[in-house]
């Protein structure tokens, strides 16, 4: 019985001893970003009355806009899994260059308000089915607006959207995320059509 116990004791010993090596070899596991899991994309018709109709994310919902300067058909497009909501803004023309002029400059400036912390500003015009001219603005870096848009039929409608998440996370991680809302801002934006 004594020899078992010491036999006992040493394979112990040996098994505790030959576990400490292992600690040495200790490798961090890298960092990495939660799992977004994103549904298929499904959109309904904007509801709400106003001068433009476009299709909206199934998983939105729509807004009113409650910021001090905020004007009738002003809305926010909100994304409650994601905690970001495009920003619509919207503008009747009344068939003056002037005006025109000045919502193109403003578009830009706001662009133009994300170049310190942009690595990259991307500008693309491109044209819809239903032959509407829509300017794009990807940005990239840690900016607090990746997507931003307007489309206006130059006598009548101006519509200026931006994306904007409500969340400290880092953009890489966001990622997928902003690609997914620039998929549903493009959709809304193919599907854009002016009541009056």
């Amino acid at each position: 019985m004594k020899q078992a116990a010491k036999f006992l004791s040493v394979f112990v010993a040996i098994a505790a001893l030959s576990s400490c090596g292992d600690q040495d070899e200790y490798i961090p596991k890298p960092k990495g970003y939660n799992r977004i899991d994103l549904p298929e994309h499904e959109y309904v018709k904007l509801q709400e009355d106003h001068p433009y109709t476009f299709e909206i994310s199934k998983y939105a919902k729509v807004l009113p806009d409650t910021s001090g300067i905020a004007e009738p058909h002003w809305i926010d497009i909100y994304y409650p899994d994601y905690k970001c909501n495009v920003q619509i803004t919207y503008k009747d023309l009344k068939n003056n260059k002037e005006t025109l002029n000045e919502l193109f400059s403003d578009a830009h400036r706001l662009k133009g308000g994300h170049q310190k912390k942009a690595t990259s500003i991307d500008e693309l015009v491109t044209k819809t089915d239903k032959g509407k001219y829509i300017t794009y603005f990807e940005l990239e870096g840690e900016v607090p607006s990746q997507f931003q848009f307007y489309v206006t039929d130059s006598t009548r409608h101006f519509l200026r959207g931006a994306l904007y998440f409500r969340t400290a996370t880092k953009n890489d991680s966001l990622s997928p995320v902003i690609e997914y809302m620039k998929n549903d801002i493009v959709h809304m934006m193919n599907t854009l059509e002016w009541k009056n």
